[in-house]
């Protein structure tokens, strides 16, 4: 029997009349211990710039473009019961996985884009999402991409897993704002944060038809409604912009890091009203990096200046399953 069908009717439309009356709803996800999604995710990140190392490259690369399409199937290992509360444990299977770059510099000795996503099909990561929303003790993928940034473009869909960690404790209402605020990981300068603010803005179906054209399969209007949550962010270091930045592994290897990491962005969420779940997830996003990695020992440096633009897609590609009791 799928999830849809086993929340029923009476339940859906005693959910739905609280959100119109404005009365508080929690958007936590409701996770069934057996239960199978499958999102497909789509991005594009165009990055314009250069990197200035010790020894002069003459052609260096100054732009690029990564288009990345996966499906990921996620099984839920396990969950808290109905209405506790408690940790969810995840596993992500990569079933489809391509990806296409262009960039102003050829080189045969490094593997091809398309080669290293080709090589994610079939891998699988698991993760846990805490009480909070923050996703903890990521295991698995243990060869990602050799390039760092492809690897965090195959990792950077986690995050719109968590959407509700940044929601109030007590629920939210039709009209509401609130803000959040947490440290931005796997980047060379420490204490740069994302702060956020976001607005539940109104309620639609989650089937209706996102900017890009496409549905949300498995989703009717007559069944599923959704909350749409607008969030706006934005990226900064409190204190110096150009200042000391290094984060306390690159202090044990001998190395000093200064600049400044900021940017903007906003993305635009469709969260199930009935089950807490992510339906579909747009973002755009720019940033601009300014840093320098200095070694300590011998004084050489690597800097990098670069401006990158992303946008992406996210969404719930059938209806959740649960698979049948043993």
């Amino acid at each position: 029997m799928t999830r849809k069908f086993a929340f029923g009717i009476v339940a859906l439309a005693s959910t739905l009349t609280l959100a119109a009356s404005g009365k508080r709803v929690n958007l936590v996800p409701r996770y069934v211990p057996g239960e199978t999604l499958r999102y497909r995710i789509e991005s594009t990140t165009t990055t314009n710039g250069k990197t200035t190392t010790p020894i002069v490259n003459p052609e260096g690369g100054t732009h690029s473009t990564l288009t990345v399409h996966l499906v990921v199937r996620l099984d839920v290992l396990s969950a808290p019961s109905a209405g506790g509360a408690g940790t969810a444990r995840l596993r992500a299977t990569y079933e489809k996985t391509s990806a296409e770059s262009q960039s102003d510099v050829l080189d045969p000795a490094q593997p091809s884009v398309s080669d290293q996503y080709a090589r994610l099909k079939g891998e699988s990561v698991e993760f846990t999402i805490a009480p909070g929303g923050q996703l903890v003790d990521i295991k698995g993928l243990e060869e990602p991409p050799a390039d760092r940034s492809l690897g965090q473009s195959a990792l950077s869909w986690l995050g719109a897993l968590s959407t509700a960690g940044g929601f109030p404790a007590d629920g939210v209402e039709i009209g509401q704002k609130w803000k959040s605020e947490r440290p931005v990981q796997g980047v060379p300068l420490a204490g740069v944060a994302w702060r956020v603010e976001s607005t539940y803005l109104r309620d639609e179906p989650c089937d209706s038809t996102p900017a890009s054209g496409a549905s949300a399969p498995g989703f009717k209007a007559s069944l599923e409604s959704c909350a749409v949550i607008l969030s706006r962010f934005e990226i900064f270091r409190p204190g110096s912009a150009h200042g000391d930045a290094t984060p306390e592994d690159y202090l044990r290897n001998g190395l000093r890091v200064s600049g400044s990491w900021t940017g903007s962005g906003e993305s635009l969420n469709y969260v199930s009203l009935a089950s807490g779940l992510l339906v579909r997830s747009t973002e755009t996003s720019d940033q601009q990096m300014d840093y320098k990695i200095t070694s300590a020992t011998t004084g050489s440096s690597i800097a990098r200046n670069a401006q990158v633009h992303s946008q992406s897609e996210i969404s719930l590609d059938s209806t959740p399953s649960v698979s049948p009791t043993k």
